[in-house]
C-alpha cells in the first residue's frame, strides 16, 4: 500500500527525475484522457520525457481534443523513471497491455478520486472529495506554480465538465466551478468545446440510443430503472468507444427513479454494469462493491458472469436490498 504524498512530494518527485509514463484506465473517458494530455503537456513544459499510455486508446468522441495525438496505445516495452496512474482505482484497470510494456522496479505514483482507490502504488494523492482527477491536477499545478500550456487548460476542462455531468452533478462545488472560471479566464473557448464535445456526435449513437430505449424497463414500485446492451445490437449498430457516453443520464431523469443501471454484454460473454444514483441515500459504489467493481457513492461499475438476464436479476436482487423500504 502507497503512502500519501503532499504537493511538494510530488513536486520533488518530479524534480528529480527525467523519464515519465502516464497512464488511465482501460475505456477510458473525459476524465482519464483530459488528465493524461494534461499533465503530459505540463511535465513537457518542465522539460520532461514523458510518454501517456491507454490500453484502449482515445475513444471516438475525445479525438477532437488537442494533445489526444500523443497518448499510445502499448506496444513494445518501455524505460521510464515513474509512473503516475491518473483516474484509475485499482491497478488492474489500467489494462494488462499496459502493465507488460512498464515491467517492475519503476516508482508509482497513483493521482485519483475514487472513493474505492486501492491505494496501490509507492505515492498516493488521492482525494475523494474531488470532482474530477483534472480538479486534483488543476490544485497541484496552481499550488506548485507550473507552466499551464493551453493544451492542458482544454483538456483539463474537459476532465471536470465530463465527470460533472457538465456541472450537473451533486460533485460539482465552489471549488469546480472557480477552477471552470479560472480556465476561462486564461483563454479557454466553452462555447467550441462544449460544442465538440456535447453536440457533435455519430448517427450511429441516435440508433444506439433507440436500441437501449426498447430495452428499458422499471421496477414495480419505479425506483430502480435499466436497459440492457446485447453484444449483437453493438455489432449492429457499429458501435465504437465513446459512443455510449452519458446516455445514462436518460434513464437518470426519469421522476421517482432513484438507481439506474446501464447493463452491457462485453465480447468476452461477461457483462459491464455502470450504476447511477441521484439520492445521495443511495451509494451504488456498495452496490458495484458486491460484484468486484467500485466508484463514487452516485457513479460506479463492475463486471460479472454473463448471461445478460441472469446479470440483471443478480444486480436487481443487490439493489432492492440497498433501497430503503418504502413507507406505507
Amino acid at each position: 500500500m502507497g503512502q500519501p504524498i503532499t504537493a511538494s512530494g510530488f513536486s520533488r518527485i518530479v524534480s528529480t527525475h527525467e523519464h515519465f509514463v502516464l497512464l488511465s484506465h482501460a475505456r477510458p473517458d473525459g476524465d482519464a484522457i483530459g488528465s493524461e494530455v494534461a499533465l503530459k503537456a505540463v511535465l513537457e513544459a518542465l522539460g520532461k520525457s514523458v510518454r501517456a499510455l491507454n490500453e484502449d486508446g482515445v475513444p471516438d468522441n475525445l479525438l477532437f481534443l488537442n494533445g489526444v495525438e500523443g497518448i499510445e496505445r502499448p506496444s513494445e516495452p518501455l524505460e521510464t523513471e515513474v509512473v503516475i496512474a491518473l483516474d484509475t482505482a485499482n491497478r488492474e484497470r489500467l489494462g494488462a497491455g499496459c502493465l507488460e510494456v512498464l515491467g517492475e522496479g519503476k516508482i508509482w505514483v497513483n493521482i485519483d478520486h475514487h472513493i474505492s482507490n486501492e491505494e496501490y502504488g509507492d505515492h498516493l494523492l488521492i482525494d475523494s472529495s474531488a470532482a474530477a482527477t483534472g480538479e486534483i491536477l488543476y490544485g497541484l499545478i496552481r499550488e506548485l506554480e507550473w507552466p499551464l500550456p493551453d493544451v492542458a487548460r482544454d483538456a483539463l476542462y474537459i476532465a471536470l465538465s465530463t465527470d460533472t455531468g457538465s456541472f450537473q452533478y451533486s460533485n460539482t462545488t465552489v471549488h469546480t466551478h472557480r477552477m471552470a472560471a479560472d480556465l476561462v479566464g486564461r483563454g479557454l473557448d466553452v462555447a467550441s468545446l462544449t460544442a465538440r464535445l456535447y453536440h457533435d456526435y455519430p448517427y450511429r449513437r441516435v440508433q444506439l440510443l433507440r436500441a437501449l430505449l426498447e430495452t428499458t424497463q422499471l421496477t414495480d414500485d419505479g425506483r430502480i430503472a435499466w436497459w440492457t446492451l446485447s453484444h449483437k445490437t453493438k455489432e449492429q449498430v457499429g458501435m465504437q468507444a465513446g459512443d455510449s457516453e452519458g446516455l445514462i443520464d436518460v434513464l437518470r431523469a426519469i421522476r421517482g427513479v432513484l438507481v439506474c443501471a446501464f447493463v452491457e454484454e462485453m465480447a468476452d460473454g461477461k457483462v459491464r454494469l455502470s450504476l447511477r444514483s441521484k439520492d445521495s441515500s443511495v451509494n451504488v459504489c456498495d452496490i458495484c462493491a458486491q460484484f468486484g467493481g467500485g466508484g463514487h457513492a452516485l457513479a460506479a461499475g463492475a463486471r460479472t458472469q454473463g448471461p445478460l438476464e441472469d446479470a440483471v436479476v443478480r444486480l436487481l436482487r443487490v439493489a432492492q436490498a440497498t433501497l430503503s423500504p418504502l413507507s406505507e
